[in-house]
C-alpha cells in the first residue's frame, strides 16, 4: 500500500511543528514534542518491512515524506533521517540477503530510535575508513574507542550505529568493523552544540570510551576504502537522498513563502504589488526551475536504488552499477548547493524585513547553509568525477605526438 507525504503528515501537524522551530531554533533544545509525535504515527517503523512490524514504505516513499517534514521543521528533519539512514540502510541490506541486518528492523518494529555514529573529524574517507579504534573481544564482540562528531538525536538515540579500524588486522589488509551500540557509561555525550544553523538537530560531539558492541550487533567488517558492501551502499545511498530530500524541503518552503510575499508585497515607487514586478517574477521563476529540476533528480535515483533491493525492474528503471556511488554524492551536491541558491533567490526577492530573526526565511537561509557541510562535500565529489573521467593522478598517459 503506498504511503503519501500528505497523508502521513496532515498539514494541521506541520503547522504545530512549524510553531515549534521557531522555539526550539532560539533555544538551542531538542524538538522532544516533534519526536514524540512522529513515533505516534509509526515515524521509526516507516522503513520497516510489514512482515516485520513495519509500516513497509519504500525510500522513495521516505523521501518525499522527509521533503515535506523539513517544509515545516528542517532541523527535525535532519535528525530524523539518521533513524531513516540506518533503517534504510538495513532495509537494503535485507534485501540482498544480509542476515545481521534484521536486528536493527526488528528494534525499528519495536520502537527503538537509531542514530548514526561515522563522522570524525579530519576523517575526509568518512565510510571508508576510521580514526576511531575497534579491539576484537574473546565472545566475538569488539570494543570501539574514538570520537565521532555531529551525532544528530544525540540527546534522545536508544541505538547507534557506529565504526572503527579493526585494531587486530594487519596493516597490510585493514578492516573496518560496523556495529550497533547501546547507551552506557561507556558512551559520553557532549554538550557542545551551538551552531549558525540546524539549532534544534543536537548534533553533539559523542566518545566512545572502549563501548562494546557485542557479538550479536556486529553487522559487517569490510575493508578500509571504496567497496560493495551491501550495508555500506546502503548507508551512503540512503545518506546522500535523505540529505538532499532535507535540503530540497527547505528550498521549496522558501518559495512558498517567497511567492507569499510577492503577492502581497507593493512597490509604492513602481505602484505595483511585487508579483508583478519583472525583476522579482525572475528570480523566483529562476530558483523553481532549479528545485523542479533536482526533485526530479532524487525521485530518479531513489527509485533506481528501490529496484535494486527488490529485484523489480521497468522501464525508465536502472542498475548505475560501478556508477551508483557517484550518482548518489553528485545528486546531494546539486541538491544541497541548489537549495542554498534557491534561498538566496528568494530573499533577495523578498526585501529587508526578512533579515529579522522574526522571518522565517531568515530561519531557512541558516538552516540551508549546514547541507554544505554534509558528506559529500564539493571536493570530494569533484575529485570523485574526475577520477571516473581521468583516473588517479599520475596514472600513465598516452604519448604527446611530435
Amino acid at each position: 500500500m503506498s504511503i503519501t507525504a500528505e497523508d502521513f503528515l496532515p498539514d494541521s501537524l506541520l503547522d504545530t511543528f512549524r510553531e515549534r522551530a521557531v522555539i526550539h531554533d532560539r533555544e538551542n533544545t531538542f524538538p522532544e514534542d516533534d519526536l514524540a509525535d512522529l513515533r505516534e504515527r509509526g515515524y521509526l517503523r516507516l522503513l520497516v518491512p510489514t512482515e516485520l512490524g513495519g509500516l513497509g514504505a519504500s525510500l522513495l516513499e521516505a523521501t518525499r515524506i522527509q521533503r515535506r517534514l523539513a517544509q515545516a521543521a528542517p532541523a527535525t528533519a535532519l535528525s530524523m533521517n539518521m533513524h531513516l539512514v540506518v533503517t534504510g540502510a538495513a532495509l537494503h541490506a535485507h534485501r540482498l540477503g544480509m542476515d545481521s541486518v534484521r536486528t536493527i528492523l526488528e528494534d525499528a518494529a519495536a520502537d527503538q530510535l537509531f542514530a548514526f555514529g561515522i563522522s570524525e573529524a579530519g576523517n575526509d574517507a568518512m565510510l571508508f575508513d576510521a580514526s576511531t579504534r575497534a579491539d576484537e573481544q574473546p565472545d566475538g564482540g569488539f570494543q570501539l574507542t574514538g570520537t565521532k562528531i555531529f551525532t544528530s538525536l544525540a540527546p534522545v538515540w536508544d541505538r547507534l550505529v557506529a565504526h572503527g579500524r579493526v585494531a587486530e588486522a594487519s596493516e597490510a589488509d585493514p578492516k573496518l568493523l560496523f556495529g550497533v551500540l547501546e547507551r552506557t557509561d561507556a558512551i559520553e555525550v557532549l554538550d557542545d552544540w551551538d551552531t549558525h544553523g540546524m539549532r534544534p538537530s543536537q548534533s553533539r560531539t559523542t566518545k566512545l570510551h572502549a563501548a562494546p558492541v557485542a557479538a550479536e550487533r556486529v553487522l559487517t567488517s569490510t575493508p578500509v576504502g571504496p567497496n560493495q558492501d551491501s550495508f555500506v551502499m546502503g548507508i551512503f545511498g540512503a545518506f546522500e537522498l535523505l540529505i538532499a530530500s532535507v535540503y530540497t524541503g527547505i528550498a521549496e518552503r522558501a518559495l512558498a513563502v517567497g511567492t507569499r510575499i510577492a503577492t502581497t508585497r507593493h512597490n509604492a515607487t513602481k505602484g505595483i504589488v511585487h508579483a508583478d514586478d519583472p525583476d522579482i517574477r525572475w528570480r523566483l521563476a529562476n530558483a523553481a526551475i532549479a528545485v523542479d529540476g533536482i526533485v526530479l533528480q532524487i525521485e530518479k535515483v531513489t527509485a533506481d536504488l528501490d529496484a535494486l533491493g527488490t529485484g523489480e525492474s521497468g522501464t525508465g528503471l536502472t542498475d548505475h552499477g560501478p556508477r551508483w556511488f557517484l550518482h548518489f554524492s553528485g545528486v546531494k551536491s546539486r541538491a544541497t548547493e541548489t537549495a542554498i541558491s534557491a534561498v538566496d533567490q528568494v530573499l533577495r526577492a523578498s526585501g529587508g524585513a526578512q533579515y529579522f530573526r522574526r522571518s522565517e526565511l531568515e530561519r531557512l537561509s541558516r538552516d540551508v547553509r549546514a547541507g554544505m557541510y554534509h558528506p559529500s562535500d564539493e571536493e570530494s565529489v569533484h575529485a570523485s568525477y574526475a577520477k571516473a573521467l581521468l583516473g588517479d593522478i599520475g596514472t600513465p598517459r598516452p604519448a604527446l605526438p611530435r
